[in-house]
């Protein structure tokens, strides 16, 4: 379960880092992070095409929880220089499955993009989480070690 729940992960960070790039990718001026992967994964463009449909409909049905999330963060800030304990437990309260919520909807829709891939493409793409996940395990050791 938890495998499945990382590979998923993975792939999710992949296809939504695939969606965004490919949308900024032309003001860049480079080739941007989603066209890379693209490649790398050697993606049909059905394929590419599709991912970008289902992020996007992720995006929009997260938008009004990421809104929520947004006015939640700006109370949680006046409660914090206020020096409120009750208010700061209450919002953070609140916020837990607000973002449970969101991390539900990414999660399917990169449950969606993993079911297009190839078996080969899996593969790769099973890679690049270990990777990403090899590095950010790396990045959080740092964190900890300096703070």
């Amino acid at each position: 379960m938890k495998k499945t729940l990382m590979t998923v992960a993975g792939v999710g960070a992949l296809a939504a880092a695939m969606m965004f790039a490919q949308s900024a990718a032309p003001h860049a001026g480079r080739a941007g992070v989603g066209e890379r992967m693209a490649k790398y994964l050697n993606l049909t463009p059905d394929q590419q095409a599709q991912a970008k449909q289902v992020m996007m409909q992720a995006h929009e049905q997260a938008s009004p929880l990421r809104q929520k999330l947004k006015q939640s963060h700006e109370a949680l800030a006046n409660a914090i220089k206020s020096g409120n304990d009750g208010q700061i437990d209450k919002i953070t309260k609140a916020q837990a499955p607000l973002m449970a919520q969101v991390a539900a909807i990414r999660a399917h829709a990169f449950e969606k993009i993993y079911a297009t891939l190839t078996p080969e493409q899996k593969v790769k793409a099973d890679a690049m989480r270990q990777n990403f996940m090899s590095h950010r395990g790396q990045r959080q050791h740092q964190r900890q070690s300096n703070g």
